[in-house]
């Protein structure tokens, strides 16, 4: 997969006045990096040292494309003894979630804004993570797309060589196709190990809260599939 061709797509969708306040007054505390702009730059600066963002070594917890948040807000409120980062492209669901860690008093969340790949590539050293969570990413349906899926043999090895073993990749998708073909990615990595078992979708609790977008789904009918893999101590 090329580095430079894009997984995700801006949405349409006006920022109101109140994301765009809170993106300015909260970015100083909880943005990494250069604050959201129209155009995804690439993404820069140095890789984070937890201690010197969140002021104490703890469980580090990645969540990429968080839309409006609402996962990783409930996430955060409900396990302070974790620290969390949430990357997204779309500006006005930062500001959503910026407000509400504000409104909220939450200490243990921050933002990143641009290409989760780079990101993970530049920003996250190697064997940092406790957690790497992928909540419904675009699945690209159209088999011309598939390229474009964020769930590529590439990605699955460098998310895994982010993880310290024994941590977790947790993944959810209601979208048929891309749930196989992320299990067929995540299983054929070697430092990945399927906790459901061989050929398996994870069927126990998934310790998330359902989003507005899951919910439309089961409205539609959508079987939610949830992947759970764990980094292996070899390979």
């Amino acid at each position: 997969m090329r580095a430079d061709l894009r997984t995700w797509v801006l949405r349409a969708g006006r920022m109101t006045a109140g994301q765009k306040r809170a993106i300015d007054r909260h970015w100083p505390r909880f943005g990494l990096g250069p604050p959201p702009e129209p155009r995804v730059a690439p993404v820069q600066g140095p890789p984070i040292d937890p201690a010197a963002v969140f002021g104490r070594r703890a469980p580090l917890v990645v969540e990429i494309g968080f839309g409006r948040g609402e996962v990783l807000l409930e996430a955060a409120a409900a396990r302070p003894d974790r620290d969390y980062v949430g990357i997204e492209v779309h500006a006005p669901g930062i500001g959503y979630l910026l407000a509400r860690v504000h409104e909220h008093g939450i200490e243990n969340v921050r933002v990143l804004f641009g290409d989760a790949r780079e990101a993970l590539r530049r920003r996250f050293p190697e064997s940092s993570l406790e957690e790497i969570r992928i909540y419904f990413p675009d699945p690209w349906p159209k088999a011309r797309h598939h390229k474009r899926r964020l769930v590529q043999p590439g990605f699955a090895a460098l998310a895994a060589s982010r993880l310290r073993p024994g941590g977790w990749i947790l993944a959810a998708t209601d979208d048929e196709d891309y749930a196989h073909h992320m299990l067929s990615v995540f299983e054929d990595s070697p430092r990945l190990e399927n906790l459901a078992g061989p050929g398996a979708f994870w069927s126990g609790p998934t310790g998330r809260t359902r989003t507005r977008f899951e919910e439309r789904g089961r409205r539609r009918g959508s079987g939610i599939r949830d992947l759970r893999f764990e980094r292996t101590a070899t390979a």
